[in-house]
């Protein structure tokens, strides 16, 4: 279930990266749509970021050998 989620995020950003840089060289604006998705994508990462960050300052310490 984890790869399936990993691989959409991944295609999802490939997509809005790659639309946003060739409407910039051909001096575009962006679609609406795009720039929704570049956001919730912006918010995801910034989110997952913020739980990991917390999730690792929360947990016991582990003694590693």
């Amino acid at each position: 279930m984890l790869g399936a989620i990993v691989f959409t995020y991944g295609m999802l950003a490939s997509f809005v990266l790659s639309g946003a840089s060739r409407n910039r060289r051909m001096k575009r604006p962006n679609p609406p749509i795009l720039a929704y998705v570049g956001y919730v994508l912006c918010g995801l990462s910034g989110g997952l970021a913020l739980m990991l960050f917390v999730a690792a300052f929360t947990t016991p310490d582990i003694v590693v050998f």
